[in-house]
């Protein structure tokens, strides 16, 4: 590592089942990182919440080690990057009084489906940006509103992930535009609360916090700041969503390059200049800055699915792989030779209430082709090449509207050879696996220096941190690209046949004569 520089700034990326506080040097390449894990609780079925004192103590303690790990440096400032999609309630006196509802939580399936089928969902897409789905804060509402009217009028906020993040670090609860485009709540156009979607979860403004810029600064709250280390009223940039920063941090905000993310869960998303809401309702616009949005969809069903069938098969990590890993850095393989294709099984990999590009909460996964020969090894290479198959499909959809020329990907599942042989060859484009698992921390961090006014722009903001990683290309021989290809025409026929054994003629709604 090289010496210590004389000022650093401090991106706090907090998760869906951790915490990264990362010092970086200004000038310099030196940085610094501190871990802390989480879980995620399922208290009741399709219930995925956590613990906001949990997060808090988490968050306190990467900040305070991060703090600590810098020595004489300065800290100009801390950046930060929330999770997406979350909600919780909060009393009077700013209290929670529910857990907070993640973006994984599937309780709004029915509220969700019920605004799908009226009139109003298309508005409702074009208006704020972000397609109706049980993730969303705002089917999140009206589940609330519908299931739970005790809480429903317990509340005197409701708030996301970020905004109570802000509420801890410096006393005041606000959100900002960015965690706020992807609440399914706000104006794209107007950057302010949405009458339209305000009226369809039935929610009071008065009850929703400001909206701030993404670059807006905060001060430190005195007490925090004794606990983790820092000078009271220490710079705090709000910052935006771990969506949009992981472009960023990937260098993935140029036109043409999508940036690719691969954990639990899966995205792919492309930079655009302003909101640009999908008219078929099948990609999120979300923000950055106020001039910068992206535009792609996330997949619920990523590494996650590889994970499922390591545990029903009775399966564990490879030989030398790290237990203590989190969840999102799957390095999960197949530990048996197998042919590519998987020998004619074809996963479709919807174990969770699938997102992009279908929203549909209510498709279940299958395994088609089945045959006596398979074994546990085609399951597993089959799920991951399931998994492969979405994203192209979400791909598709995205360099249907906005050109992909190539792509930038990081995720812990990338630390297997083989999902990035398999992702590369799905994709057939140029991809670079960036590798940093730093680098929403790296994009808050940016953001931050240019909040600051310490950097002109994102692009001299992450010059002035060392730069993005330059990264390992991951481009698959033409033979591998066929295979994908041979799949894809394949699952059609077995989808024909899959509706054969049912007696239905594939792709209608018609029995059989005999």
């Amino acid at each position: 590592m090289t010496t210590a520089p004389r000022q650093v700034i401090i991106g706090l990326d907090v998760g869906t089942t951790g915490v990264k506080a990362v010092a970086f040097g200004l000038a310099s390449p030196w940085r610094t990182l501190a871990v802390r894990l989480y879980p995620l609780l399922r208290p009741a079925p399709g219930h995925e919440v956590q613990d906001p004192a949990a997060i808090l103590t988490a968050a306190s303690a990467a900040l305070s080690e991060c703090v600590a790990s810098i020595g004489t440096a300065e800290v100009i400032g801390v950046s930060l990057s929330a999770a997406m999609h979350g909600l919780m309630a909060l009393d009077a006196d700013l209290q929670p009084i529910t857990p907070l509802v993640t973006w994984a939580d599937g309780r709004a399936s029915e509220e969700a489906a019920d605004l799908a089928r009226q009139r109003v969902t298309l508005d409702l897409q074009q208006t704020t940006g972000t397609p109706v789905h049980p993730m969303t804060p705002m089917a999140k509402l009206v589940w609330f509103h519908h299931n739970d009217p005790a809480t429903w009028k317990a509340a005197r906020w409701w708030a996301g992930l970020k905004d109570y993040l802000l509420l801890w670090l410096t006393g005041t609860l606000a959100t900002e535009l960015s965690s706020a485009s992807g609440t399914g709540l706000l104006d794209v156009s107007t950057r302010t609360w949405s009458p339209l979607a305000l009226a369809a979860s039935g929610v009071d403004p008065q009850r929703l916090p400001e909206i701030l810029a993404t670059t807006d600064v905060l001060a430190l709250d005195r007490q925090v700041a004794a606990t983790v280390g820092l000078p009271a009223g220490t710079p705090v940039a709000v910052g935006a969503a771990d969506g949009p920063l992981a472009n960023l941090g990937t260098g993935a905000i140029a036109p043409g390059v999508a940036g690719l993310s691969l954990g639990t869960s899966g995205a792919i998303r492309t930079a655009v200049d302003g909101p640009h809401p999908d008219r078929h309702g099948r990609l999120f616009c979300y923000a950055l800055t106020d001039a910068i949005w992206v535009v792609g969809g996330a997949v619920s069903n990523g590494a996650e699915v590889l994970r499922w069938a390591e545990r029903i098969l009775g399966g564990g990590p490879p030989a030398g792989a790290d237990s203590t890993s989190p969840p999102d850095t799957t390095t999960h393989v197949p530990n048996e030779q197998v042919a590519p294709s998987s020998d004619g099984l074809v996963m479709l990999p919807f174990l969770f209430p699938e997102r992009a590009p279908l929203w549909d909460q209510d498709l279940a996964g299958a395994c088609l082709g089945l045959r006596h020969h398979h074994r546990g090894a085609h399951l597993r290479r089959a799920a991951m090449e399931g998994v492969c198959l979405q994203m192209r499909y979400l791909l598709d959809r995205v360099d249907h509207s906005y050109p992909v020329a190539s792509i930038r990907a990081t995720g812990g599942a990338f630390g297997s050879a083989l999902w990035r042989d398999l992702m590369a060859a799905a994709l057939d484009r140029p991809m670079t696996v960036v590798g940093d698992e730093d680098g929403t921390a790296l994009g808050a961090a940016a953001l931050g220096l240019l909040a600051f006014g310490a950097a002109p722009s994102l692009d001299q903001a992450l010059a002035a941190l060392g730069g993005v990683s330059a990264g390992v290309p991951a481009t698959a021989p033409a033979e591998q690209v066929a295979v994908f290809a041979d799949i894809r025409q394949r699952l059609t026929t077995l989808l024909g046949a899959l509706g054969r054994t049912a007696g239905i003629e594939a792709g209608a709604a018609v029995p059989v004569e005999p």
